[in-house]
């Protein structure tokens, strides 16, 4: 395991879920104030590009330049950097609205391939997903064009990141729950077949990217949790029953802020553990040009390192 100290850069808002960078180095990130925020290049001036009206999570480009933002509370949603406008694109699956929709990747056609990570719970609520083990995160593709996605892969245990390979040959979704990469193939003789991309992991998956390096990046939110794996074999009745204990009793994630990559056959390349006594808990990772952008559901900043 490679070790690195991060460079901290506080934004506006907390929980800076997710990170997107441009081409000439602006950083995005969206936070529970339903914001969207950028950062300069330089990380010395940030500025709020606009917001969702709901709670910003997976950020990715549309081929129109506009920003894709997937708003857990109001589904996928376009946003314009430049005045801030945004548009709905879908909000419901079979005219019933999505609860937390998460994370997503954009192939070159504008096809949009995302998660809804439980069909119960909301974000605000993610842990009670996790107990409950509910397994109804879903993997959803939204063509050009429609306003209704279709489900692809559902059964998922808190469907979260998704990411495309280099060719657009295959997408991978992290089940969260299950510590597991799952993939869907969408050209060659496996079209339209899934099987594991990696699996047992060391920790639990959140966001996951293509990174310009061609690897598949991946945020470990929490190491392996053995209270949390003994949780999910009860039945649903005692299940509920710990969902419903105090807070103190419950699950917790552990203090950390470790990322991976993965090369397209599913091999670990780097496995690196940040410094987390100043930030912590990644959940959105994004390699450009060697420099590695972190994202973090509980923290009012994002952070980076240099490979």
């Amino acid at each position: 395991m490679q070790q690195r100290n991060l460079t901290v850069i506080p934004v506006p808002g907390v929980g800076a879920e997710d990170v997107l960078v441009a081409e000439d180095g602006t950083v995005y990130t969206g936070c529970a104030d339903g914001y969207v925020y950028a950062l300069g290049a330089g990380g010395d001036e940030v500025w709020r590009v606009g917001g969702t009206g709901g709670r910003p999570l997976g950020l990715e480009w549309l081929p129109d330049g506009r920003l894709l933002v997937c708003d857990a509370h109001r589904g996928l949603v376009a946003m314009d950097t430049h005045d801030g406008r945004v548009d709905v694109l879908a909000r419901t699956v079979a005219g019933v609205p999505m609860v937390f929709t998460n994370n997503a990747a954009v192939l070159s056609d504008g096809t949009i391939w995302f998660t809804d990570s439980s069909t119960r719970w909301s974000i605000e609520r993610w842990k009670a997903d996790l107990i409950e083990d509910t397994c109804t995160g879903r993997l959803l593709r939204l063509d050009p064009g429609s306003t209704e996605p279709d489900v692809v892969l559902d059964g998922l245990s808190f469907a979260n990141g998704v990411a495309k390979a280099p060719d657009g040959s295959f997408v991978v979704v992290a089940e969260t729950g299950h510590r597991r990469l799952r993939r869907h193939y969408l050209s060659g003789r496996l079209a339209g077949n899934a099987d594991v991309f990696a699996e047992d992991l060391p920790s639990h998956p959140d966001n996951i990217a293509l990174g310009s390096d061609g690897l598949i990046w991946v945020t470990y939110t929490s190491p392996s949790d053995p209270i949390l794996g003994v949780l999910q074999h009860f039945p649903a009745l005692l299940r509920g029953l710990v969902r419903r204990a105090p807070e103190w009793l419950q699950p917790a994630p552990q203090r950390v802020a470790r990322v991976a990559a993965y090369d397209l056959n599913g091999q670990v390349v780097h496995d690196i553990d940040c410094d987390a006594r100043r930030w912590q808990m990644a959940t959105g990772v994004r390699e450009h040009d060697g420099r590695v952008w972190l994202g973090s559901l509980v923290e009012p900043a994002v952070a980076w390192f240099d490979l």
